[in-house]
């Protein structure tokens, strides 16, 4: 069995939307946020990390302060939403509010004009937390990562259908705990 503590990034300087593969710095309530969420840090095995710096710098002051060893993992990064990086929802409202609507009741189904799809996403995400669960099963992880890869996670540990996903709320600065029992099996804990 593998603990993961997952860990959402804090409010960023651009703000909320699609921010995607945009590589946005934290605001200083985005690292009040984080810093509030590890206020009393487990004694992790390892701390884990997309590569966007909203989350990687924040894990790399963690990783030093508690002085465990630091991954940074390509494929803990956010879902691409192509042309909708850096756009809200109420921007796309205006003139894409069909695509919008098909997006947030299939997310499987479809996909933002130049993004990734879905599937892939969940593909890469799912890889990469099988690959921690086959070389440091036993083992306790802090995971920085973002809304999407919890979102995803969350849903396949409460066993939600794939119209669930989006149903999924995480907020900035959130963590919480999953464990991956084999094959991909997860499921929520409480701290």
């Amino acid at each position: 069995m593998l603990t993961l503590d997952l860990l959402r990034h804090g409010e960023t300087e651009l703000g909320g939307g699609f921010r995607g593969s945009l590589d946005d710095l934290l605001t200083p309530l985005g690292w009040q946020q984080m810093r509030e969420a590890t206020v009393q840090p487990e004694k992790w095995d390892a701390i884990v990390s997309s590569p966007l710096r909203r989350c990687a710098d924040f894990a790399f002051e963690l990783a030093q302060q508690c002085r465990a060893p630091l991954v940074v993992l390509d494929d803990l990064r956010e879902l691409h939403f192509g042309e909708w990086e850096g756009h809200h929802a109420s921007e796309l409202m205006v003139d894409h509010a069909d695509d919008l609507g098909r997006f947030w009741s299939d997310p499987y189904g479809f996909t933002p004009p130049g993004g990734e799809q879905l599937a892939l996403f969940e593909q890469r995400v799912l890889r990469v937390i099988e690959e921690l669960y086959q070389r440091r099963a036993g083992e306790h992880l802090l995971v920085v990562t973002h809304g999407g890869v919890m979102r995803l996670l969350l849903a396949r540990a409460r066993r939600l259908a794939r119209e669930g996903l989006l149903q999924v709320e995480v907020g900035h600065g959130q963590r919480l705990r999953i464990q991956v029992k084999s094959a991909g099996r997860l499921s929520e804990c409480l701290y």
